[in-house]
């Protein structure tokens, strides 16, 4: 059996460089990537950071130290990895629909 000691916490790492940090990080003080969600260095699941405090909710995979994460999850066969879009996506996608329902708007009512 692979128990963790009862003071070990999980370990966070960076998804773009690797590096190991904070669970509490919004940002890599690495390499800057804005991290949107938290993912599974096991085996890829991805979701709030709150979900991962007694490690992976799919897997149960927490760093004990002995554990080596992967820098990227495997792909299964026949389906790529998905990585989540940045929050900047999200917010141009939401200006760019607000602008093409005002622009839809102002030529039905002209």
């Amino acid at each position: 059996m692979n128990l963790k000691p009862k003071n070990q916490k999980p370990r966070f790492f960076c998804d773009n460089c690797g590096e190991e940090v904070d669970n509490d990080v919004k940002s890599c003080p690495y390499c800057g990537r804005f991290f949107a969600s938290v993912r599974c260095p096991s085996c890829g699941f991805s979701g709030e950071d709150r979900l991962f405090h007694n490690g992976c909710p799919v897997c149960g995979y927490s760093a004990d130290g002995n554990a080596k994460p992967r820098k990227k999850p495997k792909a299964k066969k026949g389906k790529p990895v998905e990585e989540p879009l940045p929050v900047g996506a999200y917010i141009i996608s939401a200006i760019a629909l607000l602008v093409a329902i005002a622009i839809l708007s102002y030529t039905i009512t002209r």
